[in-house]
């Protein structure tokens, strides 16, 4: 009985933070249940709660040839910063795991340097530095600006899987005749596939939501959806914007669902 009394005094002791969990995540989730709703809505301005429900805003954007075009560039941005993110990041990762030297902690802040610095002061760079090789408002000058932001997130989670795996399977081929190149990619890369997955997730998620370096750099032909959203926004308050905004929270979750599930795999694998 008194056993069962400190149990029950732990528990309530402890119940506080659930219910602080419960409202940090109902405080972050809020403003997307709000946004979902609004997308099916059929007034001509964006409006909360809805007067009533309809699903003709997603035809319109279907029919939008601005819309189809922003969104082609967002997707065709995100998958050229996917694989040359996660194919740098990877890199980097291995090599700083494999070096362990006092330049390796130097090059990883360096690394690490766009999750600090504000994305503002990234973009003003970035647009001064493409004024002159006239990269402004095109693909190229956006994968290569997505892709510093995405990088920092590719090193860590390539760098968690490599801290799990053991380097001296590795050496053990070099030692039976491989290249360290062939070796990586026979017995490494492998072994640290779902951390490299997760990490091409992120680099996908971040490129496709990322909106402060898209608004400096891309315009016209090469607007990205978060582009065309901060416009409409301003000019017209086009309640598309709400079915894009519940189009792409759909697709990020699907993105951060696949990273959970290959973390997850990659902890099974080394357990």
């Amino acid at each position: 009985m008194v056993r069962l009394k400190l149990n029950l005094m732990a528990a309530v002791r402890g119940s506080w933070l659930y219910v602080l969990v419960l409202a940090t995540m109902i405080f972050l989730v809020l403003p997307t249940l709000i946004v979902i709703p609004m997308s099916f809505s059929d007034a001509r301005y964006l409006s909360f709660p809805p007067k009533s429900f309809s699903i003709e805003p997603f035809f319109k954007y279907f029919a939008s040839l601005e819309w189809r075009s922003a969104t082609q560039v967002s997707l065709i941005t995100a998958s050229l910063v996917m694989v040359l993110a996660t194919t740098l990041g990877t890199a980097a990762a291995y090599s700083l795991h494999v070096t362990q030297s006092k330049v390796s902690g130097v090059l990883r802040g360096l690394l690490m340097a766009p999750m600090i610095v504000p994305t503002i002061f990234i973009a003003i760079g970035l647009f001064f530095v493409y004024a002159k090789f006239d990269l402004n408002n095109t693909i190229p000058g956006l994968v290569l600006g997505h892709t510093l932001l995405a990088l920092p997130y590719v090193v860590i989670n390539v760098s968690a899987g490599l801290r799990s795996y053991d380097m001296t399977q590795e050496q053990a081929a070099c030692i039976l005749g491989a290249t360290r190149l062939r070796a990586f990619f026979d017995v490494t890369l492998p072994q640290i596939r779902f951390s490299v997955i997760a990490a091409a997730m992120f680099a996908f998620a971040i490129s496709l939501d990322e909106a402060v370096i898209s608004l400096f750099i891309s315009g016209g032909d090469t607007s990205t959806l978060t582009k065309r959203m901060f416009s409409s926004l301003r000019s017209e308050i086009d309640p598309l914007i709400a079915v894009v905004a519940t189009l792409m929270t759909f697709l990020s979750i699907i993105m951060l669902c696949i990273s959970i599930m290959a973390k997850r795999k990659a902890g099974r694998d080394v357990e």
